[in-house]
């Protein structure tokens, strides 16, 4: 079974996670940052704890180094706390700076590094990694990860072939779909994925996989217009029971684009301390009327302001949209925006860039989504139309 942060990293590509926000690395284990949320009825909680105290006991061994970064990278994903990724890299320190570690190294370092939108140096890692351990699982997904957040579209298709030889039959179905229904086959990756997920549903299948093709599905079929089938997938993902803030993210945008901003609000309660969800509490609090509205304003503002000191560039997508929602700030949002869009290229970042470039009264700033969209035949009925508003516009 794919690691649960990797799972959704395939399909989802990188929430997508380093808009969450780069991680803080401590300088030593010894050095306490924030006493993150821990339950000692949690089983979650409980494991973490047990693999912490094991590495402390042992910080040079490399298995339960390896045993706790991964455990570290799954947080991520289950909580929006970016802080999980520095932890990781804390945790293989020993081995970091090695030319050539061991393969297992090599890829969770190649994810603490995407994470933080150094995409090559990633690659690098993972191919190095392959050329080791060609049926390495988790080095494959990263790579396709990777790859359609770079809108490398033939070369995640390759990787998707790797994935669907050495995984579950609906990891290679639901890697297919996301590349299929990037270059105009949306149709069909919904149909092969809706009967995939029937099959998996039927067999038992885990319900970290099943949310994250359930989500996948949920995308492809609200860009494709079929909003009903959309909703439907959605709530399927969300039956699972799984946390996800990737997941919770996606259905506050499908909310707050329906004018269901109470909905998102009941959805994200007590769940600000990720970067993303806070954005869309307060989206959804200026929709509503509701009074929280001025302190996440100033709450995300102040996120942001230190991100940028750190020099981190992780959440530009996120601001971009942030500043786009304060009015009167265009112009900065339109810098960022482009600025994200020269990093990644996924559909949540041509929205960005497009509704940046109508509010700035820019058109010809969003010329390389335009050419993104005709070249790769991307579907998508909302950017469609954001782009046929700025073609009236020029």
């Amino acid at each position: 079974m794919l690691p649960r942060l990797c799972l959704l990293l395939i399909l989802i590509s990188a929430l997508s996670a380093p808009a969450l926000a780069a991680p803080y690395t401590p300088a030593s284990d010894a050095e306490v940052v924030e006493r993150l949320p821990s339950r000692a009825s949690d089983p979650r909680s409980r494991e973490l704890l047990a693999l912490r105290q094991a590495w402390r006991a042992q910080p040079d061994d490399l298995d339960t180094a390896l045993r706790l970064a991964a455990r570290y990278q799954d947080e991520v994903a289950a909580t929006g706390d970016p802080r999980y990724m520095g932890y990781a890299q804390a945790a293989l320190q020993p081995w970091w700076r090695l030319p050539d570690p061991p393969v297992a190294v090599r890829v969770l370092r190649a994810v603490v590094v995407q994470f933080d939108h150094r995409f090559e140096p990633a690659l690098a890692d993972l191919r190095a990694a392959l050329a080791v351990e060609p049926d390495n699982l988790r080095a494959w997904s990263w790579q396709t990860a990777i790859q359609m957040v770079l809108a490398d579209y033939a070369a995640a298709r390759t990787s998707c072939e790797q994935l669907a030889r050495l995984a579950e039959p609906l990891v290679g179905t639901a890697c297919r779909a996301q590349v299929d229904a990037a270059t105009g086959r949306a149709a069909a990756a919904s149909t092969a994925l809706k009967q995939a997920l029937a099959r998996a549903q039927s067999e038992g299948a885990d319900a970290g996989l099943r949310l994250w093709a359930w989500t996948r599905l949920a995308e492809i079929d609200e860009r494709r217009g079929d909003l009903p089938a959309a909703e439907a997938a959605f709530r399927a993902a969300l039956a699972t029971g799984e946390p996800d803030v990737y997941l919770l993210a996606a259905y506050s945008d499908f909310l707050l684009d329906r004018g269901r901003a109470a909905e998102v609000l009941l959805l994200l309660k007590d769940r600000g301390r990720a970067d993303v969800l806070l954005l869309r509490l307060l989206l959804a609090a200026r929709a509503s009327g509701d009074r929280g509205a001025a302190a996440w304003a100033a709450e995300l503002a102040a996120r942001f302001d230190a991100a940028r000191l750190r020099g981190d560039t992780s959440h530009l997508k996120e601001e971009a949209r942030f500043l786009l929602s304060q009015g009167g700030r265009t112009a900065d949002a339109l810098a960022l925006a482009r600025q994200n869009w020269a990093e990644q290229r996924e559909a949540a970042d041509a929205r960005v860039l497009l509704e940046a470039a109508l509010a700035a009264q820019e058109p010809a700033a969003a010329a390389p989504v335009q050419k993104w969209l005709a070249d790769s035949g991307f579907e998508s009925v909302a950017l469609q139309a954001l782009a046929a508003r700025l073609k009236d516009a020029r």
